[in-house]
């Protein structure tokens, strides 16, 4: 019976020898975001993750957690310089720990995607960047944008004046809450779950989102007005640790660069029909959409020209930076 026993373990251990390890040897790399299935930015982060491991054939198990199932913003992105997690999407958060990077969302600096998508993939975006890897332990491996932020109010906006006093929902972020000052509004910093429940409740007035927010909380419902004021573009990047980065194989580098190049184009592309979509699904659901009159832009444009004031204070080289720009119209 002993030896019986003993065979049958050994014919197991055998069996376990001969199995193939190739699942074992795979490199686990995380990404962690903050919007949920669906929306740009986890869009692009697991097209990323499809590019790197058809190019690497399974060598790396690259696993996507969106809609903040990491933690917040903050929480995974100091995970991330931590190397606790390898890689995350996100946008000016890391304006906290390098200033510049809150200029990728400057107000009025871009006339459309196509003018904003040649800045990234120019000089704009590698002045913006120069000296945060060395900063913040991190590389910024591409940008793509979620969309222009467009204001949703409860009330028309016809003209300035309608402007002045609003109580807007803003994110919590200087460069936000500036430009709602300079415009003449109160800007109220909540987060955008609440704002639904604060629009039911009269707390704030409206607010300003891209559309696939706009669009993902249904708040053409609530707030049916839409302004087409196109103030900002969020924009997003895929970071990743530098430790991680820097000691992958050179040929799994340029896989992992080349993979961020391309799902971020994909999501460029992506983002102009996107737009479409979202502007007929408001119509439908009995939204309004409205051009700003040739004043209110006036007061856009020197709204956002006035917020570009704290970068001045905080960002050694934003002249060249807001310069650069101009090169791409």
């Amino acid at each position: 019976m002993k030896r019986r026993i003993l065979l049958l373990s050994a014919l197991a251990m055998l069996g376990m020898a001969t199995m193939p390890t190739y699942a074992q040897s795979k490199i686990v790399v995380k990404i962690a975001g903050m919007k949920p299935d669906g929306e740009p930015e986890t869009v692009g982060m697991k097209l990323f993750a499809k590019y790197v491991m058809e190019a690497t054939k399974g060598k790396y198990d690259v696993q996507v957690f969106p809609n903040s199932q990491l933690g917040k913003e903050d929480a995974y992105i100091a995970q991330t310089r931590k190397g606790i997690i390898q890689m995350c999407a996100t946008g000016t958060q890391t304006g906290s720990i390098f200033p510049a990077m809150a200029m990728l969302e400057a107000p009025m600096l871009y006339d459309n995607l196509e003018h904003a998508h040649r800045a990234m993939n120019g000089e704009t975006f590698k002045l913006i960047n120069q000296g945060f890897s060395e900063k913040s332990g991190l590389t910024t491996l591409n940008a793509f944008p979620l969309g222009f932020r467009h204001f949703y109010t409860k009330k028309p906006i016809k003209n300035v004046s309608d402007l002045k006093g609003l109580r807007m929902r803003v994110p919590n972020i200087p460069l936000y809450i500036e430009f709602a000052k300079n415009l003449g509004q109160s800007g109220q910093p909540m987060p955008f779950a609440e704002v639904p429940s604060a629009l039911d409740q009269g707390t704030i007035d409206g607010g300003d989102s891209p559309f696939s927010d706009i669009v993902a909380l249904k708040m053409y419902e609530i707030a049916p007005n839409i302004t087409l004021s196109g103030h900002l573009l969020v924009i997003h990047s895929l970071y990743i640790n530098n430790d991680f980065y820097n000691k992958l194989p050179p040929e799994d580098k340029k896989i992992f660069e080349d993979a961020a190049k391309r799902s971020a184009e994909d999501v460029w592309k992506m983002a102009a029909d996107a737009e479409k979509k979202a502007i007929e699904e408001i119509k439908k659901g009995g939204g309004t959409i409205a051009e700003p009159s040739a004043e209110m832009k006036a007061a856009l444009v020197k709204a956002g020209q006035d917020t570009w004031q704290l970068f001045y204070k905080t960002v050694p080289n934003a002249k060249e930076i807001l310069e650069s720009v101009k090169q791409y119209k």
